[in-house]
């Protein structure tokens, strides 16, 4: 079934959304299974959960329980995993057994610095979590512009050239390296100069992950959004952010449950979801509150309610 992207049903649970409450709504599509037919799956950045574990292990267990079909796993999380003599083929099959896929992970490689001697370093850094990756199944990783959030701003041809040589890592080891908007950063803080930078690498693979909260935090509109077709977006980060602080004081901390701010997400997800491909929708969150709460309840509930942001979609 090929669903428009601009008018796709939600959930059996979003029968009747209209009249139903927000809590209700969630609660409903909580227990609902992804369909077949879905432009979406869930997933669970680790970020959500780090205060409470940085054991990969058990962050694979609570994905598992909660429901999740994915997971993005932080590299430190998974190198600490095993450089303590963990296995990782013995890994790969915890997160098969808990019926979860490796859909992104988050890196920090210096892949677009101007030192070139730095930059080469990067490089190599980006190959060894990329091959890490791949032995637990991992499929892509998050490419930030780590080291050049602050200071000068680089000229995007640049920036695209040297994406394009990530890239290129990427085809040597089969994890798709994604541009990440950053909405705090001095460079590729914007939707449309990382939409740019993507087209400029000229590589097949060029593709975004963009996230609610980075896109505001940035200054962009969500618009730009429908401009973006086929694999341009594989993974989405989902959030949300509130009325206050404004948006020059807002920061990582404030992100919020999808459907608890005041987020546009149904226009978002009308704009990003269907014409028969596959978004992974990845709850990425570093709200010091649900840090102070169980792990598994803050899984759960943000499941809960990203499915509910999804149901609640007009069709």
């Amino acid at each position: 079934m090929t669903i428009n992207r601009r008018s796709f049903l939600g959930t059996a649970a979003a029968v009747g959304a209209v009249a139903a409450t927000k809590t209700e709504l969630c609660s409903a599509a909580a227990s609902q299974p992804v369909a077949a037919d879905s432009p979406f799956t869930y997933c669970l950045n680790m970020s959500t959960i780090r205060q409470q574990t940085e054991d990969i292990v058990e962050q694979v267990r609570i994905a598992g329980v909660a429901g999740y079909n994915g997971i993005e796993p932080w590299m430190g999380h998974l190198s600490k995993y095993k450089d303590a003599g963990g296995s990782l083929s013995d890994l790969k099959k915890r997160i098969e057994d808990a019926g979860l896929t490796v859909e992104s992970a988050i890196g920090f490689a210096q892949w677009i610095v101007d030192d070139e001697a730095q930059r080469k370093q990067g490089l190599e850094n980006a190959k060894r979590d990329m091959d890490l990756l791949t032995q637990i199944g991992g499929k892509r990783i998050a490419a930030p512009p780590v080291g050049a959030q602050n200071g000068a701003r680089l000229d995007p041809f640049l920036m695209a050239e040297r994406y394009h040589e990530l890239l290129k890592v990427g085809d040597e080891t089969g994890v798709i390296p994604q541009l990440e908007v950053w909405g705090f950063s001095t460079n590729l803080s914007r939707l449309g100069e990382s939409v740019m930078v993507c087209v400029e690498a000229n590589h097949p693979k060029a593709c975004l992950l963009p996230d609610v909260y980075h896109i505001f935090k940035g200054g962009s509109g969500f618009g730009g959004l429908a401009l973006l077709d086929d694999n341009a977006i594989q993974v989405f980060h989902m959030n949300d952010y509130p009325e206050q602080p404004s948006r020059a004081e807002m920061n990582d901390s404030h992100r919020v449950y999808p459907g608890d701010g005041i987020a546009p997400l149904s226009d978002i997800l009308n704009m990003i979801g269907g014409n028969g491909r596959k978004v992974v929708l990845s709850l990425e969150l570093f709200n010091r509150d649900y840090w102070k709460q169980d792990a598994l309840e803050v899984a759960k509930t943000g499941l809960a309610k990203m499915k509910a942001s999804v149901a609640a979609v007009a069709g």
